[in-house]
């Protein structure tokens, strides 16, 4: 029985560490995102915007 419980306690570490890792993935990333500024942001969607639109598009 003292082993059974040793697998448990160990499998539970596991996924706390799991969780804790997944946490850092994404506060790495939201940080990421939030360092541009909203000129950057702007003229980001701008760009894609263009990419997107056909240059022949008659609603331009």
């Amino acid at each position: 029985m003292l082993k059974r419980m040793n697998w448990w306690k160990l499998i539970g570490l596991a996924g706390l560490a799991g969780v804790a890792a997944t946490g850092a993935v994404v506060i790495r990333s939201e940080r990421k995102r939030r360092a541009y500024t909203p000129d950057e942001i702007r003229s980001r969607l701008h760009e894609r915007l263009a990419e997107a639109r056909p240059e022949d598009d008659p609603e331009t």
